[in-house]
């Protein structure tokens, strides 16, 4: 006697996997680190491309949409935060501003420093925010943006080589991590181990919600 099809629930059964999963997919337990395996380098190259035009089409202002110049309309971002530019930003700014109206006061006096003033405070205003940095997670990896300059693809870490992302700081055994950025109100430590062509590195940042920074990378989030 022919013996009846399995359905997908015996399949399932018999499998170890659930209808949902798709094969080949790795199951995540909350709060484990995942273990990926090295992509090849010509895959990990892919998704740095992949990455900088990605994000060269929105604007850095992220709420201002695509770039006008943008032929296709790029997905939108899957996480991002700002951060105002250091002290070296903040002293280079003072210094335009000093420089400014000391110039004018020389040439003109009292009188025309006053009056340049407003302009001076105006320029490095801008100075400063043009030194404003963003964290950018694409579908593709992540990087550090600067205003007004594009990002490099050798300074993108892909997401496929995100190993963990963990509030506070690095525990023993990880490598000496890079700051990326200070405190700042509101935000919380966060430390993420990466591969590299080398072996592993680490950095850590201040972020907003460290749960959807996680999860935009693609890795569970360690507390």
């Amino acid at each position: 006697m022919r013996k009846k099809p399995a359905s997908a629930p015996d399949v399932a059964r018999t499998s170890g996997r659930s209808p949902g999963r798709r094969a080949g997919m790795i199951a995540v337990v909350p709060g484990r680190e995942r273990n990926r395996s090295r992509p090849p380098r010509t895959a990990a190259d892919r998704e740095r491309r992949l990455h900088v035009e990605q994000v060269h089409g929105h604007r850095f202002v992220v709420g201002w949409g695509p770039k006008r110049s943008a032929t296709v309309v790029p997905a939108p971002l899957r996480y991002w935060q700002y951060r105002p530019g250091g002290l070296v930003a903040l002293a280079l700014a003072v210094a335009v501003v000093v420089v400014w109206v000391a110039l004018f006061a020389w040439l003109g006096g009292e009188s025309a420093a006053w009056e340049e003033l407003p302009l001076a405070l105006v320029a490095g205003v801008v100075v400063y925010a043009v030194n404003t940095r963003r964290t950018t997670v694409s579908d593709h990896g992540l990087s550090f943006d600067v205003a007004g300059s594009r990002t490099d693809p050798s300074a993108v870490i892909p997401s496929v080589l995100v190993q963990a992302v963990r509030t506070g700081r690095p525990p023993a055994g990880w490598p000496q991590p890079e700051k990326r950025g200070g405190w700042w109100p509101g935000r919380t430590r966060v430390a993420v181990r990466y591969l590299t062509d080398d072996g592993e590195q680490a950095l850590t940042l201040w972020a907003r919600d460290p749960e959807a920074l996680a999860d935009a990378l693609g890795v569970p989030l360690t507390r």
